[in-house]
């Protein structure tokens, strides 16, 4: 049976005069990556899709080369599209994260909603899993749509209450078939053999 598994970006350099999605991975973030890529506990799988977003790319292309597979960045994968306010200092963003979340269907201060986010993680999801059926497939993404991901595949109303576990670098898996996760978010470091 094949399996999916959603991970997180990790942490990256925040530089308020850069767009958050040309962000790059910190030197912590990357030390984290290229301990998961070494361990081999992601030997099995056959296939990596991305976001196009510089942080997931990266990652991605740092488990990718070590593991051999293939690597697709899709730009339906990238994080909820927040362009409009630009980067939001520590408190401000988490407010906004929490109207995100809390109103699914009203715009923040010009954010894509988080349904239509939802629904375009969802089909990007879905598109990946439909060419790949028989395959092991790891997703490399943000933290929100991939909570509003979770969210779909538990079948629960959105809600921040899903959401990742202190900031990026968190996974879950969840079956090909019947699209059920085995489990909420956790750290990476849960998969280390």
């Amino acid at each position: 049976m094949a399996r999916a598994r959603y991970l997180s970006h990790p942490q990256v350099v925040q530089d308020p005069d850069v767009p958050v999605p040309e962000w790059k991975l910190s030197a912590t973030g990357a030390a984290r990556i290229e301990a998961l890529a070494g361990s081999g506990a992601l030997a099995d799988t056959d296939v990596i899709y991305s976001s196009s977003e510089v942080k997931a790319v990266e990652t991605a292309a740092i488990l990718a080369a070590t593991l051999g597979c293939p690597h697709h960045a899709v730009p339906e994968m990238g994080e909820n599209d927040r362009s409009s306010t630009g980067y939001l200092p520590g408190p401000a963003f988490e407010a906004a994260a929490d109207a995100f979340f809390a109103k699914p269907d009203e715009s923040y201060q010009g954010w894509e909603t988080a349904r239509a986010a939802q629904a375009r993680i969802v089909d990007a999801v879905d598109n990946a899993l439909r060419r790949h059926a028989a395959q092991n497939i790891l997703f490399v993404g943000h933290g929100a749509v991939g909570t509003l991901l979770y969210c779909a595949l538990i079948g629960l109303p959105i809600d921040r209450q899903h959401d990742q576990p202190g900031g990026g670098g968190n996974f879950y898996a969840f079956d090909t078939i019947s699209r059920k996760p085995t489990g909420p978010w956790r750290p990476l470091e849960t998969l280390l053999v």
